[in-house]
């Protein structure tokens, strides 16, 4: 870890990011108003995870006035992408994730590189993670992965007509599995457990019914 100091000139008594933009001061009906921002006195970079950039700020608690320092992952956004076959079958793909030492079930996705619009890494992704293309696209909106301690959005976008037009092009490091599921066998999936990663699930909210009890596919 880097022990530079932390760069504090100028102060800056402005807060250090904000209400949430999603956010105004009237929460709704029965809400208590939002706790202030905490000012940032000053921030150093850390060290490189090379997934994330430590960075160490030090902000001010406004309700205790103390300085307390705080760790941000600066990451990259991510996209995530609901692909659906003519058939409306959910295109899926299983790899060994590293974290959790399994093979899990998920969709397609990846990180947005640098200077690309997630709408263009959404496509790429799906193409070179299962050699499907899509006749139509829509963006469904984005996420924060870990709002604790990251500073970057997942953004979800639909694939529709969805049909593999060429080979897989994975990258050395990847070995990726792919098929599809009907929407009944994707709600089952979840229920069941087979489906557990946070940020799939949290996709699939925007195409599975969930007032419905058995999460008929919409």
């Amino acid at each position: 870890m880097s022990d530079a100091p932390h760069d504090t000139s100028p102060a800056d008594d402005s807060p250090a990011e904000g209400l949430h933009p999603d956010l105004d001061a009237d929460l709704g009906p029965g809400l208590p108003p939002p706790p202030a921002s905490w000012p940032k006195r000053g921030s150093r970079r850390g060290v490189d995870l090379r997934l994330f950039q430590a960075r160490h700020d030090l902000l001010q608690n406004p309700r205790t006035g103390a300085e307390l320092e705080r760790l941000v992952l600066e990451c990259p956004d991510w996209v995530n992408v609901v692909a659906l076959t003519p058939e409306r079958e959910l295109v899926v793909v299983t790899q060994y994730r590293f974290g959790v030492e399994a093979v899990t079930l998920e969709i397609p996705g990846g990180m947005v590189d640098p200077g690309e619009e997630h709408g263009v890494a959404a496509r790429r992704e799906l193409a070179e993670e299962t050699g499907y293309t899509a006749e139509s696209w829509r963006y469904l909106g984005s996420v924060e992965p870990n709002p604790a301690v990251q500073n970057n959005r997942l953004h979800t976008w639909l694939a529709e007509g969805a049909r593999p037009t060429a080979a897989q092009a994975l990258d050395p490091g990847e070995d990726i599995a792919v098929g599809t599921l009907p929407m009944e066998e994707v709600g089952r999936a979840v229920r069941d457990g087979r489906i557990a990663h946070s940020l799939v699930l949290c996709a699939l909210l925007h195409v599975l019914d969930l007032s419905d009890p058995a999460l008929r596919g919409l």
